[in-house]
């Protein structure tokens, strides 16, 4: 009898259980296949949007690692290598990534594109728990196996020697079998890989020079240097620093905290075998600021997050590891939620292709538009850009002030906006009496930016806004040559540039509204103050709450809640919640209880928790397995009074006791050997 192995087509089966996922248990059924269709393109795209703007966001460090490399392989090939390092040193470059480690892999495959595309096709990537022991044939193993693409034995390793065994069985598959130092049979591979004949059989020609690609190094990128065992790290690079006469071996080291890292895993005597460049890469903060001003605030991505499922993300990104990729993975997340849960989200979309599925939705559909409850309080005209437009407006006259700026970045004021009356806030109305406060060319500067801002928008709302606020720097450069008293005027923000003391400030505002009471305004002055009332109004009409606006449900995605339980996990509450309640993972009508009690047909591990927690700190044992025992019998449907009740295997209860052990509930005690103690707290 044999057995056979169909693989199926993974591509296609992940694609319709996604699908399948999406449709089971989601609203309004009728449109589930349109809004499946809109997420995954929405998110194909976003991702692909995504991946350049990281590309170019590491362009910079990746350029300066190719430039070192091909320098380093150019000063080896054509000129003498003895006078440029000792013939001992290992060019090296140590790469400071900062501690967003789910984020490094991105980095790395780039990283190992380019080089071989362009540098080198002997390029490999290791990484620590690749690498795991304390024996240096593990590191050497994976990395003749990656460059020389074979599988690669040790002559004194058992498990090895079956790999080669079974190896040798399939006829296509090479195997080398290292003797004393593996890195010997790397150099008879590499020599092979660049041998060269003469190019030309014609007698009296000379044998050609090696071409300028003809030996390229051979690159070993070490993802995380700081998880890797010292004393192997050491002894790898001392053999390597013996062989790089024969083979022009490169490192690149992956550090997440410091440069110090490597004196502290890398005695002198081993650090000074390098010859170490260091190269920097952006900030992860910096990075994710460019992904959420770039993408995720911009008209282009229609789906929008609302103020608390944005704090959320950031709260993640800030407090728990620094993950650009995990907060992209979030973003996803919220966008499948809510066209999952959300009906009306195939309106979330461009207008034309908006109209096109409006048409088909069903009456069940517009009953859904009628009951919202932002339809519900309808109050006008609602626009994402005018919203963008006017947040970005503000922010170009706020963000310098030197007190009350409404936040350094796009994003801090985009997060006001989101949760209230921007307007209603007090550091916006401090804002307000500062800009009273601007010079002329001060103010003009300001507004010039809003111009800027507002002059490519084809909205009739925004080209309105543009053409009156150009009129009125047309005014302001009228004044010039009208009022002296204008152009000798002196910001007093000036002054304030030095004073730290807050207290200090607000006394001299205050003085200053007192004495301009007292004062006739001058013609400059009237002009600032109809200047900022249509500013001031503008931002009253364009930038309310997005909860407040009509239909906010079809693009903005508000359930904080959800994405902090998928995101921020509790392991511990999860489990127990799965032991106690296993019908909510497994939708088994027998395992359904109502009292909170777990029903006798509920898995082993199930029954083995539920007993536990009727116990004290200690438990017996065998009082244990024969409450089990008990429960498990009448499960079966034995009789009570029958001789083979309350026997079973007592193999399924060791089984579930260790995984409850394995999961931190019980451990064992050294107070009685027929006991265990009990880890948690609380009753039934």
């Amino acid at each position: 009898m044999g057995c056979f192995v169909f693989k199926p087509n993974t591509k296609k089966k992940k694609t319709s259980s996604l699908n399948d996922h999406f449709t089971h248990g989601c609203k309004g059924a009728e449109t589930s296949d349109i809004r499946f269709r809109l997420f995954h393109d929405l998110w194909n795209k976003t991702k692909t949007d995504i991946e350049i703007l990281q590309d170019e966001l590491n362009k910079k460090v990746l350029d300066s690692l190719l430039d070192f490399t091909r320098k380093c392989s150019i000063t080896r090939q054509h000129s003498n290598w003895a006078s440029q390092m000792r013939a001992s040193e290992i060019p090296t470059a140590a790469l400071m990534l900062g501690v967003n480690v789910p984020d490094h892999d991105m980095t790395f495959q780039s990283l190992s594109e380019l080089l071989q595309q362009s540098v080198t096709p002997h390029v490999v990537s290791v990484q620590a728990k690749e690498c795991a022991g304390k024996l240096i044939h593990n590191m050497e193993k994976r990395v003749l196996e990656r460059l020389m693409d074979t599988l690669v034995a040790a002559a004194d390793d058992e498990e090895e020697e079956e790999i080669e065994a079974a190896a040798l069985q399939q006829s296509d598959t090479p195997v080398h079998r290292s003797v004393h130092c593996s890195l010997s049979v790397l150099c008879e591979w590499y020599n092979t890989q660049t041998k060269v004949g003469p190019k030309s059989s014609t007698p009296g020609k000379k044998r050609s020079s090696p071409s300028k690609d003809q030996y390229p190094p051979v690159v070993i990128i070490f993802k995380d240097l700081e998880a890797f065992n010292q004393k192997v790290l050491q002894d790898f690079i001392l053999i390597c620093s013996r062989y790089v006469e024969r083979l022009p071996l490169m490192f690149i080291f992956g550090i997440a905290t410091s440069p110090s890292t490597i004196q502290h895993m890398l005695p002198h005597s081993v650090s000074s075998l390098l010859c170490i460049e260091l190269f920097q890469s952006l900030s992860c903060t910096h990075h994710l600021a460019t992904v959420i001003d770039k993408l995720i605030l911009t008209p282009k991505f229609p789906f929008k997050l609302s103020g608390k499922v944005m704090q959320v993300l950031i709260s993640l990104f800030l407090y728990h590891d620094f993950s650009v990729r995990n907060f992209i993975k979030g973003v996803q997340l919220a966008l499948l939620e809510h066209f999952h849960s959300q009906p009306l989200s195939v309106l979330c979309c461009k207008k034309k292709e908006a109209l096109r599925n409006l048409a088909q939705l069903s009456h069940g559909d517009l009953e859904r538009i009628r009951q919202l409850p932002s339809f519900t309080r309808y109050t006008g005209h609602w626009s994402k850009f005018k919203i963008l437009c006017g947040q970005k407006c503000l922010h170009a006259l706020t963000s310098s002030l030197p007190r009350y700026p409404l936040g350094k970045q796009i994003r801090e004021l985009h997060l006001i906006c989101l949760e209230k009356n921007v307007w209603e806030t007090e550091d916006y109305q401090s804002a307000m009496k500062l800009l009273k406060m601007l010079a002329k060319d001060e103010l003009i500067a300001l507004l010039q930016k809003c111009t800027e801002i507002l002059q490519p928008i084809k909205s009739k709302m925004m080209k309105s806004a543009f053409v009156q606020l150009e009129d009125m720097l047309n005014k302001f450069k009228q004044l010039d040559g009208e009022m002296g008293e204008a152009s000798s005027l002196t910001s007093p923000l000036k002054n304030f540039q030095k004073k730290t003391d807050l207290f200090q400030l607000q006394k001299a505002l205050l003085e200053m509204n007192e004495s301009r009471r007292s004062k006739k305004q001058s013609p400059y002055e009237n002009l600032r103050s109809d200047v900022l009332e249509f500013i001031d109004n503008l931002v009253k009409s364009h930038l309310p709450p997005p909860e407040s606006q009509t239909l906010n449900e079809v693009c903005y995605y508000s359930s904080s809640s959800s994405v902090r339980r998928h995101l921020n996990a509790t392991p511990r509450t999860s489990i127990q919640a799965a032991l106690s309640s296993p019908y909510y993972y497994l939708p088994n009508e027998s395992l359904q209880t109502d009292d909170g009690s777990v029903s006798n047909a509920a898995p082993d591990i199930c029954i083995v928790h539920k007993l536990h927690l009727e116990c004290g700190r200690l438990i017996n044992l065998y009082d244990w397995m024969q409450a089990y025992s008990t429960v498990v019998s009448a499960a079966e449907g034995n009789d009570p009074d029958s001789d083979n009740f309350g026997k079973f295997s007592s193999a399924r209860f060791i089984r579930a006791v260790s995984e409850l052990e394995f999961l931190g509930f019980i451990k064992s005690t050294k107070q009685k050997t027929d006991h265990v103690a009990r880890l948690t707290w609380g009753g039934c």
